[in-house]
């Protein structure tokens, strides 16, 4: 899916052209501002491995798959349920954010996940009263405030082509 139909399917372009810069040289963070070298993706599968780990399965529109594990359990049954619209009563980190967030007048538009080393990371976007990029935060926990917010989760194009492949049982 375009980045733009995105945009319009959640009406975000009205939002984000309502925000307005109160220097002119100074640049907002835009939802349309998204790399060339990474791709929109969507949670296809959610769970828990054999060995107790959780995990999911993000894919493109095209059909490209990237699965990511070695998370917590917690963490999976978290992105399970804000899937399936179940909000947990229960505080949590996720909470906590959103609500700092909305009091602080900032808005989460992208997660974008990445390598570093063994290790998959993610950079988180916020705009409102002023632009915020929280860096290097866990792949899992980007995708569970995604998630929280539905919002675009970017992948680098380049972890495509190492994506690990399952040949078979062992």
């Amino acid at each position: 899916m375009k980045v733009n139909t995105i945009v319009e399917k959640l009406h975000l372009d009205i939002l984000f052209e309502k925000i307005k810069r109160s220097d002119k040289n100074e640049s907002k963070l835009q939802i349309r501002d998204f790399d060339e070298d990474s791709e929109v993706v969507n949670i296809d599968k959610i769970g828990i491995t054999e060995f107790g780990q959780g995990a999911v399965i993000l894919k493109t529109d095209d059909g490209k798959e990237f699965p990511i594990s070695a998370f917590s359990p917690d963490t999976a049954k978290t992105i399970s349920d804000l899937r399936d619209g179940k909000r947990n009563e229960m505080p949590s980190v996720y909470n906590m954010l959103e609500q700092i967030c909305e009091n602080s007048g900032l808005l989460l538009v992208k997660v974008r996940i990445y390598d570093s080393g063994p290790a998959l990371r993610a950079n988180l976007y916020f705009t409102g009263k002023k632009e915020l990029i929280l860096r290097n935060y866990k792949a899992s926990d980007a995708i569970a405030l995604a998630t929280l917010y539905s919002i675009p989760i970017l992948i680098k194009k380049n972890l495509f082509k190492h994506c690990p492949k399952i040949n078979s049982k062992i």
